[in-house]
């Protein structure tokens, strides 16, 4: 009688569970909930800032070159809003690129956006080497009132001969319509 019970026992979480999974299987209809990612600092993703970068020299001690800019929104993936500006870098910068692209995830403090938002000045890092085809990644923070947060979606490619470490400011404007 005892094993019987205790076997009883044993097996009723598993039938319970089981019980659970078709309830829950039978709900396939209903739509996912929808995944808000958020970054390190307690952000929403609200989109992506695609950045063609002009080509230039190094001056050994820093660079400063011309940025075009498309922000596409992660609610409708069109681009909602271009944007000018220029990237300066201070620190060892050696060597030329022809052009680069850049893409960053854009972080901001709500899931709101507003047009010409991510205009502003932003602050960060870099890190690059190129022989031919090359890599970096950057990381800057700023923009309007300093909530904006671009993180590299991947590493930026670039064609050139150059080596940087530098710290790194990027100012951008609303493009005229």
């Amino acid at each position: 009688m005892k094993k019987m019970l205790i076997l009883s026992l044993a097996t009723l979480p598993v039938f319970t569970s089981a019980g659970i999974t078709a309830a829950a299987d039978m709900t396939a209809g209903a739509p996912a909930p929808a995944v808000i990612e958020s970054d390190r600092v307690g952000g929403v993703r609200i989109g992506y800032l695609d950045c063609q970068i002009g080509g230039g020299l190094g001056y050994v001690l820093g660079s400063a070159k011309t940025a075009d800019c498309a922000f596409t929104s992660v609610i409708d993936g069109e681009p909602l809003d271009t944007y000018t500006g220029s990237i300066k870098k201070f620190g060892v910068d050696l060597g030329f690129t022809t052009k680069s692209r850049v893409i960053w995830a854009v972080f901001a403090p709500t899931a709101g956006y507003h047009k010409g938002s991510l205009g502003g000045l932003y602050g960060g890092a870099t890190a690059e080497a190129t022989v031919g085809a090359g890599i970096g990644a950057n990381v800057l923070f700023g923009g309007t009132s300093g909530s904006i947060h671009l993180q590299p979606v991947s590493v930026s490619g670039q064609i050139g001969l150059n080596i940087a470490a530098t710290g790194t400011s990027m100012t951008l404007q609303p493009s005229a319509i």
